[in-house]
């Protein structure tokens, strides 16, 4: 069970930690949210806890905990540029639906 970044996502992640001056990666989590039962939630991290997990791609630490790693098994995050817009994109084997937004997810 892993989670990983493209080089993409990894360049943005770690131009990100750079600009914001301090952290050891990015936490990737699943809440109870959005048009299709769960969202995806992303925050910078500055020390990791005790269970949770650590994945590394690209140099890159990618931190989950043991309650969302099983939504989120296998997931490579992407950051796209479409046209005037850039973000993150999910690209997760779990998820059954994607609301229009790409923001949350079912499984």
């Amino acid at each position: 069970m892993t989670v990983s970044l493209t080089p993409a996502a990894a360049r943005h992640v770690e131009k990100s930690l750079a600009k914001r001056g301090s952290g050891i990666g990015l936490r990737l989590a699943v809440k109870t949210s959005g048009c299709s039962g769960f969202a995806y939630a992303l925050e910078f991290v500055d020390a990791t806890k005790p269970d949770d997990q650590c994945f590394e791609t690209h140099g890159v630490k990618v931190i989950v905990d043991p309650l969302s790693l099983g939504m989120l098994a296998g997931t490579e995050l992407d950051f796209v540029r479409e046209g005037l817009n850039e973000g993150f994109k999910f690209n997760n084997p779990n998820a059954k639906a994607n609301c229009g937004c790409g923001e949350s997810f079912a499984v």
